[in-house]
């Protein structure tokens, strides 16, 4: 009986730990881009915010938010990183109840300051996406831990027609593509992104001319992410 009685504790000590680790479970250092330009306009992209990011924002202990403008890393138009994860002074003892009590609140900051983004105002003509890669790069860098997953979530049809890159004039020839790349790399136009996930949604949205060009550029972008060292791009 006593043998049974030790078993009966040991597995409900179990059982507790184990519902600790999963309520107190490091999840994800993120980020989010909002694309402000003609992207934000059709319905489609503000529905596609409302309904993906929620969900993504649930795998993150700490989101931080940029905008595509004209001149996206000098935009005045900025939102704070949410931290949702609860602190150690919030959570000393690793409460799960207390821990998914915190994060139920900070989740709900994280969706309006989002689609805030839509709405920044026009800096100059066109739209800086690489601007907005690292902006937002730089603050996640700041939060890095290497022991978290390091993921993006990008609303935007990455329609960069600023500065050093103008998607409607490239050769996406395949030596081309990969000369522009190493160009951006090399000037530190493309940010950091070792071992990060990537995933876009809208690509090349409302795009309608030189439909032949589409799997080029798709090319032109998975090459690039992936030579600024993401681990897994999704262009969707």
């Amino acid at each position: 009986m006593a043998r049974r009685a030790l078993a009966v504790v040991a597995a409900l000590l179990l059982v507790i730990a184990g519902v600790t680790a999963c309520g107190t479970e490091a999840r994800g250092v993120c980020g989010v881009i909002v694309d402000s330009t003609s992207y934000a306009d059709p319905a489609t992209s503000r529905n596609d915010v409302t309904s993906k990011l929620p969900a993504f924002a649930q795998g993150c202990d700490w989101i931080g938010f940029a905008a595509v403008t004209g001149s996206s890393e000098s935009s005045a138009c900025r939102q704070d990183p949410v931290s949702i994860a609860a602190t150690q002074a919030e959570n000393p003892n690793d409460n799960p109840v207390v821990e998914d009590r915190v994060r139920a609140h900070r989740i709900t900051e994280v969706l309006p300051r989002a689609l805030q983004l839509f709405d920044c105002p026009a800096e100059g003509e066109g739209s800086d996406v690489l601007g907005a890669l690292r902006y937002l790069v730089k603050q996640l860098s700041a939060q890095r831990q290497p022991d978290k997953a390091h993921q993006i979530i990008v609303f935007s049809d990455l329609i960069n027609n600023r500065g050093d890159l103008n998607i409607n004039k490239l050769d996406l020839s395949e030596g081309a593509r990969k000369q522009k790349i190493k160009e951006l790399r090399d000037a530190r136009l493309l940010p950091d992104m070792t071992g990060y996930s990537v995933v876009v949604h809208g690509f090349l949205r409302e795009k309608t001319s030189s439909p032949d060009r589409f799997p080029l550029l798709e090319g032109f972008w998975r090459e690039a992410f992936e030579s600024a060292g993401a681990a897994t791009v999704d262009l969707l």
